[in-house]
């Protein structure tokens, strides 16, 4: 059976981020036609994140990037039926059950949701306490959260088996299913680590979060995990850069 792909839709820099080029006409023109060449390629579903706003945020963002993501998302509502899911970053998830929950997106994703990380935004900590009570709070049950475990751009305060971080994240933390990623953007997730998550995850669906190509991609959903593909579609391989159309269409065949 095919595993669900999921296209990434790399945001421009958003008001207030040191990269934002004062015009708004841009970042959603180029949103809208990335969410339309993924859709038109085959994508199964799509996932936007404030991607161009470096340096993140460790928690929290500001009221307008939250609102400007509002309105993005509403957007690409408007000119596709595929399924959304919201990545604020660095690690805002409440943020993003709130916007996923304004514009009627399916899922968000959370790079801690459980533990803790020691990343380029400093010590980042779990949220899912407050996460999932927010979740409850707003009868926002339907959107379902994808987690990551051992997460890219980031190493944990101490080691622990791959199989307790899965295991804690969905029986403690309440991930609905695992994001598995290499060690960076673009970067594979390591074959052995994979397989290991796959087997601890169970009956949670798991995704591998970065570093899938046309090469890779077939062996990789064979393994019956989903995959979040983004550089891989890109017009040179860069996140940054547009969605091509016919890099979509290739990769949408090779799996």
């Amino acid at each position: 059976m095919a595993r669900p792909v999921i296209g990434m839709i790399h945001l421009l820099p958003l008001p207030g981020s040191p990269g934002y080029e004062k015009d708004m006409g841009r970042v959603r023109e180029r949103a809208i036609r990335d969410a339309q060449n993924l859709a038109e390629g085959g994508v199964d579903a799509l996932m936007m994140e404030n991607f161009g706003d470096s340096p993140f945020f460790p928690g929290r963002v500001p009221a307008e990037v939250v609102s400007h993501m509002t309105a993005l998302a509403v957007a690409i509502r408007r000119v596709t039926t595929l399924p959304l899911g919201i990545n604020v970053l660095r690690n805002d998830g409440m943020s993003a059950m709130a916007i996923a929950h304004a514009c009627g997106a399916q899922f968000i994703r959370v790079n801690v949701l459980s533990g803790a990380r020691v990343t380029d935004q400093g010590l980042i900590q779990g949220i899912s306490h407050d996460l999932l009570r927010y979740r409850k709070s707003i009868g926002a049950a339907s959107i379902h959260i994808l987690a990551d475990v051992d997460v890219k751009h980031s190493v944990p305060l101490a080691a622990r088996p791959i199989e307790a971080e899965v295991h804690d994240m969905v029986d403690r933390g309440g991930a609905d299913a695992i994001v598995v990623s290499g060690v960076a953007t673009g970067s594979p997730p390591d074959p052995e680590t994979l397989e290991r998550a796959r087997a601890a995850a169970g009956k949670a669906p798991l995704f591998i979060g970065s570093g899938v190509t046309p090469e890779t991609a077939r062996s990789f959903a064979a393994l019956g995990v989903g995959l979040i593909v983004g550089s891989a579609l890109k017009t040179d391989g860069k996140p940054t850069s547009p969605v091509d159309p016919e890099r979509v269409r290739a990769f949408m065949k090779a799996v």
